[in-house]
């Protein structure tokens, strides 16, 4: 079908509707849909209540329209058959740019609604409803080398840890070659993205760095120092549901990546913001400890349908035991049946020895998490931690406790987060005291091997972004 078949510049439009409207009531709402939209089919997602008169296999001729029906809007929604799989089957087949919702209650419940809507905006598609609208984020195709994006389904999951531990496999897969860039966005970022060279940085640099005025616990540099990679630092403010940051500037960010050598280019979301790039891979970090329906419900089945491979942090008590782990799993490969999800926890790794050092250890990690993290530092690397504090992203308190750590410890181990440089790093200076930072190591629990399927998802993006350079240059 033309475009002028379709309604000439009008957006083609999938119709959602249902049997628990008079067939003439949808008919004639129909009618004003055209008025914006180019309706080109119709899911039927059930209900007979008004249809009692009607021929199911004549629905085409009642509507006016290619009519497709549809199985389960809950559990199997996006297996084959399930409303969720025949909507991305009818965008695509019809080349639409728009979904227009005449159902409601009882047809379609809220959590319904929000996996039609994740169908939709992972097709790429507009999901447009009575009193709402969803849109997907435009994004941005780098034309000089292939993107993987790490995104996240809230804050404190983990997504920075992950990133810089993806930055540091890929570093080395790409050691003789021209090695990774990582493109961060975050909220405390710089006002124009910052290109900052990893290898050789360290505490003296960030403290200038914070000196100056800088966020120098920002993303970038966190991923800089622990990665020891070259890193473009961004900022944005605002998130929406769909993954949108309000006010960013990543495109710039992205641009500065294109001129930049490098053999991939790491996106790092921020929070449950997804950067606005057209990545060839996007790596989703999970938290177990979030409530399920962050991952599996509202938006969080979007990232799902988009994501190609799953890390799923604190699989660990107290924040989720084996039985949890595993429902959590189920629930995503009820949207993605084949997306592979690696359960994991964080482990300490500092970036130089500690061993017989009594420690300060500071993290931005829950103080139920802390036993584990302790335990291992002093049995994997030697140290005596004599202070935890979790109060890193607490000031009032982490200054407390570095006045205790000034007269109890030798060194200070610290995450590069929140006020790490600017409190921490100072205290440090000013007491006398070694500063060492740390890393979070994610571990998987069920013998997963992540640091090659890193490298697989790496391989598939190179291998992804030839055939669409090649498929572009080829003459029509």
């Amino acid at each position: 079908m033309t475009d002028a078949e379709a309604g000439g510049t009008l957006p083609r439009a999938v119709v959602l509707i249902d049997g628990e409207h008079y067939p003439p009531v949808v008919r004639e709402a129909l009618a004003h849909v055209r008025e914006r939209f180019a309706p080109v089919a119709a899911l039927f997602l059930g209900g007979e209540e008004k249809l009692r008169d009607v021929d199911p296999e004549r629905l085409d001729e009642v509507y006016g329209l290619p009519v497709r029906g549809a199985g389960s809007l809950d559990s199997g929604c996006f297996a084959p058959g399930g409303a969720g799989w025949v909507l991305r089957e009818l965008l695509a087949e019809w080349r639409a740019s728009t979904v227009v919702d005449l159902s409601d209650e009882p047809v379609l419940s809220y959590p319904r609604r929000f996996r039609l809507i994740s169908a939709a905006i992972a097709s790429g598609a507009r999901y447009v409803g009575a009193d709402f609208e969803f849109s997907p984020q435009p994004l941005q195709r780098l034309s000089t080398k292939p993107a993987l994006a790490v995104i996240g389904t809230g804050k404190r999951v983990g997504k920075t840890a992950v990133s810089g531990y993806v930055a540091r496999v890929l570093s080395e897969r790409y050691s003789q070659a021209k090695g990774v860039v990582v493109v961060a966005m975050g909220r405390g970022g710089p006002a124009w993205p910052q290109v900052v060279r990893g290898g050789g940085l360290g505490v003296t640099e960030l403290l200038a760095a914070s000196r100056e005025g800088a966020h120098a616990a920002s993303d970038h540099y966190e991923d800089a120092v622990l990665a020891a990679v070259t890193t473009i630092g961004c900022r944005r403010c605002g998130g929406g549901m769909a993954g949108a940051a309000f006010d960013a500037n990543v495109a710039e960010g992205l641009a500065l990546a294109e001129e930049l050598p490098a053999s991939i280019v790491i996106v790092e979301g921020s929070g449950s913001v997804i950067p606005p790039v057209q990545a060839e891979g996007v790596i989703c970090v999970a938290g177990a400890a979030q409530p399920t329906e962050y991952i599996s419900g509202y938006l969080g089945t979007y990232r799902m349908l988009i994501s190609d491979l799953v890390v799923l942090t604190m699989c660990e008590e107290p924040f989720s035991d084996d039985a949890h782990t595993r429902a959590l799993v189920g629930e995503v490969r009820s949207i993605s049946p084949t997306l592979e999800v690696i359960p994991t926890v964080f482990r300490p790794r500092p970036t130089a020895a500690v061993a017989g050092e009594r420690v300060a250890y500071f993290t931005t990690a829950l103080p139920e998490a802390l036993d584990p993290l302790v335990r291992h530092l002093e049995r994997e690397h030697g140290a005596e931690v004599v202070l935890a504090s979790s109060d890193l992203a607490r000031r009032p308190a982490l200054e407390e406790a570095v006045r205790k750590a000034s007269h109890d410890a030798d060194v200070f181990l610290t995450e590069i987060k929140a006020a790490a440089i600017d409190v921490v790093a100072e205290a440090a200076e000013a007491a006398g005291k070694r500063l060492v930072f740390c890393d979070n190591e994610p571990v998987p629990v069920d013998g997963s091997d992540l640091a090659r399927r890193v490298g697989e998802l790496a391989a598939r993006c190179e291998a992804e972004f030839r055939e669409e350079e090649r498929w572009q240059t080829t003459p029509s």
